[in-house]
C-alpha cells in the first residue's frame, strides 16, 4: 500500500540540496542536442540565437569589397592572397529568451512513497537545471514575473534566491500575467490540476505576444494510478476541503476517467496554441523530462 504525505509551505522553498542536484542534473544533460542547433545558424531563430553580420567580437565570414565601403574594413592580410579585396564580418549572435515558471503552491507538495521525491522538488530540479543548460547554449533565463533575462553562470543560484524570497507565489497554481516577446520560448512547470478553463485563459495569455511554449505536468504515480482500498480520506490542498470515502477502490475507476479526461483537455489547449505538453512521473528520473524539454525547445527553434 502506498503512503502519501504533504510538504508544508517553507519546504517548497528552493534549499541547496535542490540546487546542487539541479546543477549535477545539468552537467550530465547532452549538449550534443543544443549544439545541433548551431547547423541551424543562418535561421532567423535558432536555438542559439540570430546568427549574421553585425558588431560582434567572433569572425563569421570575409566578403568581398562593395564600393564606397570605407578602406579601414579591407582585410589586407586576406586580400593579399587575391587579387580582390576582402572584407572581414563579424558574428552578430542575438541570445533569445526563455522565460520559466516553477508551480508552488500547495499541491505541489505531494508525495508518495512511490515516487522519488515530491513534485515540488522534481519542478524545481528541473526548472533550475533547464535555466542552467539554457544559459550554457547561450540563451538567456528569465521566471516569468519575478525576474528579469540573465545570461550567467551563477543561473542556478540566482534563480534559487529569488524562488526563495518570493513567497507570494505559493498560494498561485497559474503562471502570473506577465510580458513575454514574440520570439521567446515559455517552459510552465506544474502539475496544472486547476480546471482546464482556468489554465486555457492562463495560456491563451501567455501565448498571445507570438510566444511559444511548454507545459510540463508533473505528476506523482499515486496520482495517476489511485492504489487505495478501503477507508481513505481525500484531501482538496489547493481548497482546504475533505472527504471521507468508505471504499477507495470503488472510486477508482472513476477517478481514473476524470484524470484522463483532465489531461486530454490540457493536451488539446496545447495544440491550440501550437504548444507542446509534457507528462512527468516523480518515480522516473528527472533527466528524462530535461531531455525532452531540451529537445522539444530545439524543434521549435528550428522550426521558427
Amino acid at each position: 500500500m502506498a503512503s502519501t504525505r504533504v510538504l508544508d509551505a517553507a519546504a517548497r522553498a528552493p534549499g541547496r540540496r535542490e540546487t546542487e542536484t539541479a546543477l549535477s542534473l545539468a552537467e550530465r544533460m547532452p549538449r550534443l542536442i543544443l549544439e545541433a542547433r548551431r547547423v541551424a545558424a543562418t535561421l532567423a531563430h535558432g536555438l542559439h540565437g540570430r546568427r549574421r553580420a553585425g558588431p560582434g567580437e567572433s569572425f563569421w565570414q570575409f566578403r568581398p569589397f562593395v564600393a564606397g565601403e570605407a578602406a579601414g574594413r579591407i582585410d589586407w592580410r586576406r586580400s593579399a592572397r587575391d587579387d580582390r579585396l576582402y572584407v572581414r564580418e563579424r558574428e552578430w549572435e542575438a541570445a533569445h529568451t526563455v522565460w520559466l515558471w516553477i508551480d508552488r503552491s500547495a499541491s505541489m507538495g505531494f508525495g508518495s512513497s512511490l515516487a522519488q521525491a515530491p513534485k515540488i522538488e522534481r519542478a524545481l530540479v528541473l526548472g533550475l537545471a533547464l535555466g542552467d543548460t539554457f544559459v550554457e547554449a547561450g540563451e538567456r533565463v528569465g521566471l516569468l514575473g519575478l525576474s528579469r533575462p540573465q545570461a550567467t553562470r551563477t543561473i542556478v543560484e540566482r534563480m534559487a534566491e529569488t524562488l526563495t524570497a518570493d513567497t507570494s507565489a505559493l498560494d498561485e497554481d497559474l503562471p502570473p500575467r506577465a510580458p513575454v516577446g514574440r520570439f521567446d520560448e515559455v517552459v510552465l512547470i506544474g502539475d496544472f490540476l486547476a480546471a482546464p478553463d482556468q489554465v486555457r485563459t492562463s495560456v491563451a495569455a501567455i501565448a498571445a505576444a507570438g510566444s511559444r511554449g511548454h507545459l510540463v505536468m508533473v505528476v506523482d504515480p499515486v496520482e495517476e494510478t489511485f492504489p487505495f482500498a478501503g477507508q481513505a480520506e481525500l484531501h482538496d490542498l489547493e481548497a482546504g476541503l475533505s472527504l471521507r470515502v468508505g471504499d477507495a477502490a470503488a472510486w477508482g475507476e472513476a477517478y481514473r476517467r476524470r484524470i484522463r479526461a483532465h489531461r486530454d483537455a490540457l493536451a488539446e489547449i496545447a495544440r491550440a496554441q501550437g504548444w507542446t505538453l509534457t507528462l512527468h512521473r516523480t518515480d522516473r528520473p528527472a533527466s528524462e523530462a530535461a531531455l525532452r524539454l531540451v529537445t522539444l525547445v530545439a524543434a521549435a527553434r528550428g522550426a521558427g
